[in-house]
């Protein structure tokens, strides 16, 4: 019997021996694209198969508008029965304020600790020795993506890293094609401007300028680089009037825009819109620069609450969403990669493998969420709105005010 089989056997087994305590669980979340709607299918269908019933909150708007109105309803007291998060300091004060809840007995009880790969995952749901979410995937957010039939319909070779794309942009603009799509959504932004970071900058300037505060290094020249990097970026988009990160893939999708930064969660729209990658598409980790990636991904968390049912169910569902079975089926769709070191990943693209490599490598910078404050980021953001909606604001004056963010940040 292989692996996979036993382990599902012994799920069904354990599932059967407990007491029958179906419920409606509430799960809140921000995938509400297609290829994120197709992934977050794949867990609810096999949490409904324990009998319980899944209550889609499904909240469009992603991240930027969905934290604050989960943060809201726990906080407020109509909590929900679980919720999609990422791992960060926004969720750690809820937890610190005791309104979550741990699942350590689950963990311990499935092994997860000898599973979960990177160990970082398991360690960014922990505290005070507890465990309180459940890691789902890893996604990365440093990568470039690029149409490759709109360069070499167009007498231009693919590019492999940054500069040989931002050399192409005179001649994509003369096609009337958008060189860089990308969304006007906040949280967008400062994406973009942190895989500059670390991609143009590299994984040590990322993490001297955030995990270790120095504010004269971000005043300084290795920094002015990245600002410069972020004008040619802001020259390079402009043309992308769309809000959403994967109306923005849709732009790269139709031919009317040759690339887009964005996380490894945008090659699911790419398949489901028919396309393959290393033949239709490619994928530039660290921009063809830097190969390092971040490995935060998503996670599930449960919020404390009395009702005996709702907290059988919330132990259902994790272990439903860390299965070998959901993981292969999820990350397929999702266009992640799985959290788990002993599955393997079902008809990989040459870009999952990519990014599989890297992980192996131990080439992974943390996630900005988890080195400084929601205040700090929520600034870096504010000021990443700015100037990439102003062409005036200069990449000189904006390096200032950001270190200036960076001398005060906590």
């Amino acid at each position: 019997m292989t692996k996979f089989k036993t382990f599902a056997l012994g799920m069904l087994t354990a599932a059967a021996a407990q007491p029958v305590l179906a419920t409606d669980l509430e799960v809140t979340h921000w995938w509400t694209s297609g290829a994120e709607a197709a992934a977050i299918r794949v867990i609810s269908e096999g949490f409904q198969k324990s009998g319980n019933t899944w209550v889609d909150g499904a909240i469009a708007g992603a991240g930027g508008v969905a934290r604050p109105l989960i943060t809201s309803r726990i906080t407020g007291g109509d909590p929900m029965g679980a919720t999609q998060f990422t791992h960060g300091q926004a969720m750690r004060e809820l937890i610190e304020a005791g309104f979550m809840r741990d699942v350590t007995e689950v963990a311990e009880a499935q092994g997860w600790k000898d599973q979960i790969f990177p160990q970082s995952l398991l360690d960014s749901c922990t505290f005070e020795g507890k465990l309180y979410c459940v890691p789902s995937n890893i996604h990365s957010q440093q990568w470039l993506w690029l149409n490759n039939a709109v360069f070499t319909d167009n007498g231009l070779s693919v590019p492999q890293n940054w500069d040989e794309f931002v050399a192409a942009a005179p001649k994509l603009r003369e096609m009337d094609i958008i060189p860089l799509a990308q969304g006007q959504q906040s949280w967008q932004k400062q994406l973009m401007f942190n895989v500059l970071m670390v991609s143009i900058g590299g994984p040590e300037l990322f993490e001297r300028v955030y995990a270790g505060r120095d504010a004269d290094y971000a005043a300084g020249s290795d920094v002015a680089k990245v600002f410069k990097a972020a004008a040619e970026a802001r020259d390079l988009m402009e043309g992308s009037n769309v809000q959403a990160w994967n109306e923005a893939a849709n732009l790269m999708i139709s031919g009317r825009a040759a690339g887009q930064i964005m996380g490894d969660w945008v090659q699911g729209e790419f398949t489901q819109a028919g396309m393959t990658a290393g033949e239709d598409f490619s994928c530039l980790p660290g921009l063809g620069v830097n190969e390092y990636i971040t490995a935060a991904g998503d996670a599930f968390y449960f919020p404390k609450v009395d009702d005996p049912e709702i907290i059988a169910a919330q132990d259902v569902l994790a272990g439903v969403i860390v299965s070998p079975e959901t993981q292969v089926e999820f990350t397929k769709a999702k266009g992640a990669l799985p959290v788990r070191r002993d599955v393997e990943l079902r008809d990989p693209t040459p870009c999952m493998e990519k990014g599989m490599a890297i992980l192996k490598e131990g080439h992974i910078v943390e996630s900005i969420n988890t080195m400084v404050s929601p205040d700090t980021v929520g600034r870096v953001t504010d000021l990443m709105i700015e100037f990439f909606a102003d062409p005036s604001f200069s990449p000189e004056t904006a390096q200032a005010e950001f270190a200036e963010i960076i001398a005060t940040a906590d």
